[in-house]
């Protein structure tokens, strides 16, 4: 178990991190498939409801902001009608960049599970950590690394495909 793991309580909460990052990462392959970096991202309340997905669509969209944690949110916020999701967990196959930690940090979600850390542009726990930084307002419990591995083969395999094109 890592660091970030830590927060995983029993058996059971491992399975269900397991069950709806494989859910974000089925997100990832469709956002790959259309030519996206991908990266799927899924919104679920405390009774395990799917709520939201998300997936990166940047280019389709032609959106800098089009990544999947934001896609998740707008979807949530609007099927709640409430832009709190203070309530909520989102999951994401990689580490949320500046951008997407600043958003879940101000959507105030309850907790953040991701798979892989981003070495580049981590916002949560790698190169910088917004959650626990001065500027947050909300706290964020975080949980990394689950399916870690299948998380990184799917970026590295697509990225190594897009290279060779």
């Amino acid at each position: 178990m890592t660091n970030h793991q830590s927060l995983i309580t029993n058996h059971q909460e491992y399975l269900k991190h397991q069950k709806w990052m494989n859910h974000a990462l089925e997100l990832a392959q469709v956002a790959g498939d259309a030519g996206e970096v991908p990266v799927g991202a899924v919104i679920v309340d405390a009774a395990d409801n799917l709520i939201a997905t998300g997936e990166n669509r940047k280019e389709r969209d032609q959106d800098p902001t089009g990544h999947a944690e934001i896609m998740a949110i707008r979807a949530a916020s609007q099927s709640l009608q409430n832009w709190r999701l203070d309530k909520y967990t989102l999951y994401v196959t990689l580490e949320p960049c500046p951008m997407c930690a600043g958003a879940i940090v101000h959507a105030r979600l309850a907790t953040l599970v991701y798979g892989v850390d981003d070495t580049k542009t981590g916002a949560i726990r790698t190169v910088i950590n917004i959650p626990n930084s001065p500027a947050s307002n909300h706290p964020l419990q975080v949980v990394g690394g689950i399916l870690e591995s299948a998380c990184r083969h799917q970026l590295q395999t697509w990225f190594t495909t897009k290279r060779q094109q």
